[in-house]
């Protein structure tokens, strides 16, 4: 994802991999979601498409005949200073925020915007320095690179998930850090994000947080399994 500002385009690129279900009937048309859209290109296994192998409308994306397995790159052009819907990746002021749930993810990429679908997140933000220092999304971070006046965060969340729970922040943001030691005796990094000059307010948050987490193992056996957890504040 490549966000130029919050009232500029917004470019998408989505590399997604499909392996068919043994009951569905074989080369059927694969419907995806997506609305508010300007579709840029769509690979198949690497191959370009032409019109003549989709069908694209104001909601959506049909492959006319794909395979058993195979990966479909889609790239696409957002705008989130003029998404008044407020419904996946959208400008608050001078930062870009996602909301998702329930049906929101279909405005940022072309996908099955279904809670039945589980994936993987692989996110790749791209920005710039300035405006956007802070670059967040699910998952653990496992990869920083400077590109010149722009810079690139990788973000990996190793549990399937449905799409409406995917979330992205990019904006000038501060923090403040904790850790907490769950019940397996792992470590896990805490951040709670606000705008600067509000961190002096995050205090409760974080106690809040530590509590809460506490009480997810002791009331219902869960510890956390991520290696950070992070909260902006809005």
């Amino acid at each position: 994802m490549h966000p130029n500002g919050s009232s500029a385009k917004t470019l998408v690129k989505a590399v997604t991999s499909f392996k068919r279900h043994p009951q569905t009937t074989p080369n059927a048309p694969l419907y995806l979601n997506g609305e508010a859209l300007k579709l840029i290109g769509v690979k198949l296994n690497g191959k370009e498409l032409s019109e003549k192998d989709y069908l694209l409308t104001p909601e959506s994306l049909t492959i006319h005949q794909a395979p058993q397995e195979f990966t479909l790159e889609a790239v696409t052009e957002i705008f989130p200073g003029a998404n008044t819907a407020l419904e996946g990746l959208y400008a608050s002021g001078p930062m870009l925020c996602t909301q998702c749930e329930a049906e929101g993810f279909r405005r940022i990429t072309f996908y099955p915007d279904r809670p039945d679908v589980m994936a993987k997140f692989t996110t790749t933000i791209e920005a710039d320095k300035k405006k956007y220092p802070v670059l967040l999304s699910n998952g653990n971070c496992v990869g920083r690179e400077d590109a010149g006046s722009r810079h690139r965060v990788k973000w990996e969340d190793p549990f399937p998930k449905p799409c409406y729970l995917f979330a992205l922040v990019a904006g000038n943001l501060v923090k403040i850090e904790d850790n907490f030691t769950t019940a397996g005796n792992r470590k896990v990094k805490l951040e709670i994000y606000c705008e600067p000059g509000k961190e002096n307010q995050l205090g409760h948050a974080m106690i809040s947080l530590k509590s809460s987490m506490k009480w997810d193992e002791k009331r219902f056996g869960r510890e956390y399994d991520l290696d950070q957890f992070m909260i902006v504040a809005t």
